[in-house]
């Protein structure tokens, strides 16, 4: 899906605020911090409560061995002003249907109502469609999050309906909201901002961020 620059742990991302690169092992101990509120977790499928140190560095291998293989990508996010300081994840998957993608994202509760989200969100969708064959990028939420229904439909995704989507994290299903972005929609909306995040691999230790 991916090709072999977004392979190397040494690629980046790189937003106005953002830059968007490979999670590390020593990234743990900060992804608890962030992740490690019930009230965020209980948003996500895939984040356990409690989030431990254990569940973090889990999370990192399963991160990179996606990176890896080309077939998704999963990054963190860190400041641009304070490279070492993480504010949240990012990632798109595999989709149950052929030439799709389906995305997710976790935004520390200190972080939340700067626009990080969407500006992530921009980044990664950029790379999906510019960098990938996706023909369009799925995602859910949970119903009532609306902090994420805005973020999503800022980047131009449609509400396709309602139904329920298993947590494996959890062991039990939500109800969700779903939403698509096809690649078509995608091109005529890439205007919201310029220019469009590009890969950047770069082996200084500002971009590596940590």
């Amino acid at each position: 899906m991916f090709p072999d620059p977004f392979r190397d742990d040494v690629f980046t991302l790189e937003t106005r605020r953002l830059f968007l690169r490979w999670p590390r092992m020593k990234d743990a101990p900060q992804l608890v911090g962030l992740a490690g509120e019930r009230a965020i977790a209980d948003m996500t499928a895939t984040i356990p409560h409690p989030f431990t140190l254990k569940a973090a560095e889990e999370r990192v291998l399963r991160g990179r061995a996606l990176n890896h293989s080309g077939e998704g990508l999963s990054l963190v996010l860190s400041l641009r002003a304070r490279p070492h300081e993480l504010v949240g994840l990012i990632g798109v998957s595999p989709h149950g249907e052929e030439a799709a993608l389906d995305l997710g994202y976790l935004l520390g509760r200190a972080y939340w109502g700067q626009g990080f989200a969407t500006e992530a969100a921009q980044g990664m969708l950029d790379a999906a469609f510019l960098y990938s064959h996706a023909g369009a990028v799925t995602a859910s939420i949970r119903v009532g999050n609306a902090p994420s229904r805005k973020v999503l439909e800022r980047c131009g995704f449609q509400y396709e309906g309602s139904g329920m989507r298993a947590r494996p994290a959890w062991g039990d299903s939500n109800p969700v909201d779903w939403y698509r972005l096809t690649r078509g929609l995608w091109s005529s909306l890439k205007g919201w901002r310029s220019p469009a995040s590009v890969p950047h691999p770069t082996h200084g230790d500002a971009a590596k961020a940590g």
